[in-house]
């Protein structure tokens, strides 16, 4: 078929050389393309019908990015001529668009089927029916921890404990970082149905029996902490945060703190215009952060405005704060004399756009960008290294309440130093 196919666009490159454009036959289109369902694939221009219904002409340009993808279309027509079952073409397609993708080699860089794309937008604002457990995967290792219980859920009224790991859910799915979106579909589902998840905690295996429920998720905890200093732990930049974290700040002013701990560990981040949000409440006219894209050229749109908030700061991380909190993290030490409290970040200073693709309801994210800080220091692969580094306690698994200024040696370190800040 490609023999045939380059033959035939050989000869009509001569007769279409002085018109700078190509006639290339239907049926090569719709081979290379299916019927266009969920193939996400738009041509730049709609080419126009010429000499009946079986051609259409298109620009040299649009021809040679045609002739690209002509491998491709070989294995479409294999498979549709002699794989063994009739193929499901719209499976096929995805895969494709998942790997293409998956060859820029970049973990944040990936296709969402329709329903993982609607899935991530439900996650985003909050609510959702399963078991009521933030997991934390880590790609080095493969393995996933709880990194917090939602108050009231299903994981909480069973037993489910900051710091376990998430072992195997069901009889026969045991879990890493690479099959962790299969784990959680498992253990979303109808409300009232149950679902058997196995945990690690301090060696031994636990199972529980977890009835599924709607979860609603606040990102943002507060308190007041002694000598007026208040006490804010995120957990993600999503959904509605930056106002709970508004509300938070102004209740803790209102009972008259003079200061506020930000906790951030654990939080992998979300979308960097909550971060922009939050520092405007610490920063007066200002930077959040620039962005670098790979032609070199910057980006210097994530702007702070006067009005800040004369709250000392401290801001509390580790080794799995990334992304958006880097982001704030940077800024506030940049901008608004923040102390740093923990130990090193995780280092992603790269961004992403989230889009939509085609007409199906799939998506997809790319990076586009690396981001410093409004000092122009590099984040991504390096981290932020805290002004006070405090390494948990050998056998500290986390798993302290919320405010646990017993057991939390990082929370009592900071509020020392917060403390000295106000003297």
């Amino acid at each position: 078929m490609k023999k045939k196919f380059l033959l035939v666009a050989s000869l009509l490159a001569v007769l279409c050389l002085l018109s700078s454009c190509m006639m290339v036959p239907a049926s090569v289109l719709e081979s290379m393309f299916g019927s266009g369902t969920g193939s996400g694939y738009t041509a730049p221009e709609k080419p126009a019908v010429t000499g009946g219904s079986d051609q259409v002409t298109v620009s040299r340009s649009e021809y040679e990015r045609l002739l690209r993808f002509s491998e491709l279309a070989d294995l479409y027509d294999m498979a549709q001529g002699y794989f063994y079952k009739e193929p499901d073409t719209k499976q096929m397609l995805e895969y494709a668009e998942r790997g293409l993708l998956a060859g820029l080699d970049d973990p944040y860089t990936f296709y969402y089927s329709p329903e993982e794309f609607s899935q991530m937008w439900e996650e985003d604002e909050g609510n959702y029916v399963g078991i009521g457990v933030m997991i934390l995967a880590d790609g080095r290792t493969g393995i996933c921890v709880i990194t917090r219980v939602f108050k009231g859920s299903p994981a909480e009224a069973a037993g489910v404990m900051r710091g376990d790991i998430l072992y195997r859910v069901g009889e026969d799915l045991y879990v890493t970082d690479e099959n962790l979106t299969e784990a959680v579909n498992i253990m979303r589902g109808e409300p009232g149905t149950s679902v058997d998840v196995t945990f690690i905690r301090n060696d031994e295996e636990i199972t529980f029996n977890i009835m599924r429920q709607e979860v609603n998720v606040n990102q943002v905890e507060s308190t007041l902490l002694e000598d007026g200093i208040g006490y804010i732990a995120m957990y993600q930049f999503a959904g509605e945060a930056d106002a709970e974290f508004r509300d938070a700040l102004n209740d803790l002013l209102n009972q008259g703190a003079k200061a506020v701990i930000i906790d951030l560990r654990d939080n992998t981040g979300g979308w960097v215009e909550q971060a922009r949000v939050i520092a405007d409440l610490f920063m007066d006219d200002g930077e959040l952060c620039y962005l670098v894209f790979r032609d070199g050229e910057e980006e210097h749109g994530y702007r702070t405005k006067n009005g800040k908030t004369d709250a000392a700061i401290t801001i509390l991380v580790n080794e799995m704060t990334a992304s958006s909190s880097e982001i704030l993290t940077g800024a506030l030490r940049d901008c608004a004399n923040a102390t740093v409290v923990g130990t090193q970040t995780f280092g992603k200073g790269i961004v992403q756009n989230v889009l939509p693709l085609g007409e199906s309801g799939a998506g997809f994210q790319i990076t586009v960008a690396e981001y410093f800080t409004p000092a122009g220091n590099k984040v991504h692969e390096v981290g932020i290294t805290p002004d006070i580094v405090v390494e948990r306690p050998e056998g500290d698994s986390g798993t302290y309440d919320f405010a646990d200024l017993e057991n939390d040696i990082q929370l009592k370190t900071a509020l020392e130093a917060t403390r000295e800040k106000l003297k």
